[in-house]
C-alpha cells in the first residue's frame, strides 16, 4: 500500500487547480453549439483510462473518434501506460490527465483532421470539490471542448445518494453544476453533461450533445478497445 501523499503536494495540486479554473469559459463558442442539429458538428471523440483487475498501476489510455451523426469509427488510440500518481479523490486529474492529453496530441501531430471537436471524459467536470475536474482540466490543457460523463454519482457539496436525496436531485438534475443525473433501478448510478472544459456548452447544448451522440457511444467505444488489451 502506498503512502499518502505529502500534504505540500496536494496544497500544491489544489492551486493548479484554482490556476486552470480560471480558464474555463462560462459559454458557447463554437458555431455547431448554437445549432438545434449541431450542423458543422462532423467529429467527436471519447477518452478513457482503463484498469487492469487488481493493478491500480498499469492502465490502457484510450482514444476514440467517430463521425457525426453517424457515430462510424473514424480513429482509435490504445497505449498501455504506467502510473506515477496517486489516486485521491478530487485530484484524478492529476492520475490520468497526462496520459489522456497525450494521446490528444499524438492524434493531432499524425492526423490533425481527425481531432474532435469536442470529447466525452469518463469523469466529472464542474461538479467536484473545487469545480474543477477531470473533464475540465483536459479540457483547459487541450484546448477542445470536453464533456464529462462520470459513472457514479460524486457525493459533494452536500449531494448524496441516499433516498432522501434521490427525488430532489433526479428533479433539480443539478442545474447549479450544469449536470444531469441518470436513475438506474435501484440507485443514483451516473452523472451524464457533468461540464465540459475549456470552451463550456450551456446545459441544453451539451445535454442534447450527449443524448444525440447516443448516451457516449464515444467512451463506450473505448470499453470495447479496453477489452482487447487487458
Amino acid at each position: 500500500m502506498s503512502a499518502p501523499p505529502a500534504e505540500d503536494l496536494l496544497q500544491q495540486w489544489e492551486s493548479e487547480q484554482a490556476r486552470l479554473r480560471q480558464q474555463v469559459l462560462e459559454e458557447d463558442t463554437e458555431d455547431w453549439q448554437g445549432s438545434p442539429d449541431f450542423s458543422g458538428l462532423e467529429r467527436v471523440g471519447g477518452v478513457d483510462l482503463s484498469f487492469i483487475k487488481g493493478d491500480d498501476v498499469n492502465a490502457c489510455a484510450q482514444l476514440v473518434v467517430l463521425s457525426y451523426p453517424d457515430l462510424q469509427v473514424l480513429y482509435e488510440d490504445s497505449q498501455m501506460v504506467t502510473l506515477t500518481a496517486p489516486y485521491i479523490a478530487g485530484f484524478l486529474a492529476f492520475r490520468e490527465t497526462p496520459f489522456l492529453l497525450e494521446a490528444l496530441q499524438r492524434l493531432k501531430k499524425n492526423q490533425p483532421t481527425l481531432l474532435p471537436q469536442v470529447v466525452f471524459v469518463d469523469g466529472n467536470g464542474l461538479f467536484h470539490y473545487r469545480e474543477f475536474g477531470l473533464a475540465c482540466h483536459l479540457g483547459v490543457l487541450s484546448g477542445l471542448p470536453c464533456v464529462g460523463v462520470a459513472k457514479n454519482l460524486l457525493q459533494v457539496q452536500g449531494v448524496n445518494k441516499s433516498e432522501e436525496h434521490q427525488s430532489q436531485v433526479v428533479f433539480n438534475s443539478l442545474h447549479r453544476w450544469h449536470t444531469q443525473v441518470i436513475l438506474t433501478e435501484d440507485r443514483l448510478l451516473a452523472i451524464g453533461d457533468s461540464c465540459s472544459a475549456k470552451r463550456r456548452r450551456q446545459l441544453p447544448t451539451h445535454r442534447r450533445l450527449r443524448q444525440s451522440a447516443r448516451k457516449g457511444a464515444a467512451k463506450d467505444r473505448c470499453t470495447e478497445n479496453r477489452n482487447k488489451y487487458l
